[in-house]
């Protein structure tokens, strides 16, 4: 994956008004081709496989970072400034959606009005799900589930309105960008059409996970029992915990899924309380220094395993 750095380092004095300015001026003077600004790994990589050779990718949420808790670097700040398209999830990073309405001067795309996103009303969980959490973590994504990337089919969109908007920045390669959002497009079809069929004829259809951030998964049959809330911070009560003992004894179920870039103590907390095995179920928010030469494609796959593992599926 190719996500390069094309703003230089900045020294102290860039932290002023008129030294942001002055960069901004000067790089504007020089042909450095499009520069895309994508907030989050899932952007980022849509970004990557649209733009091909014709774009460079600025990766604002770097591996091992939670994007939830993303403070943008004067450096991020400057590459979200000068990107000829910044591609965003507006509410699911304050610090992006603040940057991009003080500062960008390019295009931008919101995802959010992209995609439909799933809200809690139409996710279909446990009971437990419906107890209150403690949300007062500056995390709450009100109503609305951020985490679209988990469907294939949902990125795919996302990959055909960065080819529009980009072949409204650079209409000249306007038909290599929409021949690179169709690739993607089909790439992500067969992948969603793996999921459906590696989770048709399973011996469980329950999965425990840590956090609320999988519920889009539900499209392919499996039902997503989550210990904590939308936000990856968010504590369980005893009441919930309580159920999903019960819930893990009564469906046999036999592994309780934390996830990369955030605690894994209450799953594993859980596990041992139940006797069942822990295992990783990647939410895809962003890349660590582990699966940092991994990509999306792949990362899902990987996903798929553990879970066909988990709910022992034929």
């Amino acid at each position: 994956m190719r996500f390069g750095i094309v703003v230089p380092a900045l020294t102290a004095l860039a932290l002023t008004s008129a030294g942001c300015a002055a960069f901004q001026e000067e790089s504007a003077s020089t042909d450095d081709g499009v520069q895309i600004a994508a907030a989050f790994y899932p952007l980022a990589y849509a970004s990557d496989r649209v733009a091909g050779d014709l774009a460079d990718v600025e990766l604002l949420t770097q591996p091992g970072t939670e994007p939830h808790d993303l403070e943008l670097t004067v450096k991020e700040t400057a590459q979200l400034t000068l990107a000829d398209l910044v591609v965003y999830q507006g509410g699911f990073q304050a610090a992006v959606d603040a940057a991009t309405e003080q500062n960008a001067t390019g295009a931008t795309l919101d995802v959010a009005e992209v995609v439909d996103l799933l809200t809690t009303d139409e996710e279909a969980h446990d009971d437990h799900d419906g107890e209150d959490h403690d949300e007062d973590d500056g995390h709450d994504h009100g109503d609305v589930d951020p985490h679209f990337w988990l469907d294939p089919l949902r990125m795919a969109e996302v990959g055909d309105a960065v080819a529009d908007q980009l072949a409204e920045i650079d209409p000249d390669h306007a038909d290599e960008y929409a021949a690179n959002a169709a690739a993607l497009r089909d790439d992500l079809t067969a992948l969603d059409e793996e999921y459906a069929d590696g989770l048709a004829s399973c011996e469980r259809d329950t999965v425990v996970v840590s956090h609320d951030a999988f519920s889009y998964l539900e499209k392919y049959g499996v039902h997503v029992a989550a210990i904590a809330g939308l936000s990856p911070d968010a504590e369980p009560t005893p009441a919930d915990l309580a159920e999903l003992h019960d819930l893990i004894r009564t469906d046999g179920i036999t592994t309780v899924f934390s996830e990369t870039l955030a605690p894994k103590q209450l799953a594993e907390s859980l596990a041992r309380g139940t006797g069942v095995e822990t295992a990783v179920l990647d939410p895809l928010e962003g890349l660590t220094e582990e699966t940092s030469d991994e990509d999306y494609l792949s990362l899902m796959r990987t996903n798929l395993e553990a879970l066909r593992a988990a709910n022992g599926c034929a």
